[in-house]
């Protein structure tokens, strides 16, 4: 079910959901709604400023300001692909689905989940980037399903002893620990123990 600020409820179709990066599609009847415009996450900076809109506990049109904390953050546990921006515009339960803006009014994140010891807001909150979030809507629009591509290998940081073992210059890389049989990275010829230095021209930070 969706209400609009004006009051009028209406029951949405699904289009299309992802699990994996906690996005869905949904439909409702009518056209010519006001919709808010994609800005580039890839452009966000470290300190820049953030709204985030939501119904934080049931209050609706909740809005609550912050900076980017970082950018990239993975390994939250949160889903499957994690890419998030991490704010401390305070999110809480609720807020989840609401958009990330900056000060153009631009939206150039989804709001997604905090950490947090009490279950409220706590400074570390979670956003899909906009640039992860128009590819996977534009997928779900045209197929109802998303599509990966996948090199099935398992990787793992390079610490000061595996740097020094394979006589590298430096940490600027990740280390294959293992590659999945039947795999586009067994049919490359990716093996373990293989260091990854950069990736289609870019080097690995």
């Amino acid at each position: 079910y969706v209400k609009l600020l004006d009051g009028r409820e209406f029951v949405a179709k699904l289009v299309g959901s992802d699990p994996y990066s906690d996005i869905a599609i949904i439909k409702i009847p009518g056209k010519n709604y006001p919709t808010l415009a994609f800005g580039d996450s890839e452009q966000l900076e470290v300190g820049e400023w953030v709204i985030a809109i939501g119904n934080s506990f049931g209050l609706s049109h909740s809005l609550t300001a912050g900076v980017v904390s970082a950018k990239g953050r993975s390994s939250v546990g949160i889903t499957e692909y994690e890419n998030f921006i991490k704010t401390d515009a305070a999110i809480n339960p609720g807020n989840s689905g609401g958009p990330i803006v900056n000060l153009d009014g631009l939206v150039v994140g989804i709001n997604t989940a905090i950490i947090s010891g009490t279950g409220g807001y706590m400074g570390v909150g979670f956003a899909i980037p906009s640039s992860m979030a128009i590819n996977i809507k534009d997928q779900l629009i045209s197929h109802c399903s998303v599509t990966r591509g996948y090199l099935g290998i398992m990787i793992q940081d390079l610490t000061d002893d595996l740097v020094k073992s394979f006589k590298l210059e430096n940490k600027g890389g990740i280390l294959i620990s293992e590659v999945t049989k039947g795999s586009p990275g067994e049919k490359y010829d990716l093996k373990r123990g293989d260091v990854i230095i950069s990736f289609d021209g870019r080097p690995e930070k």
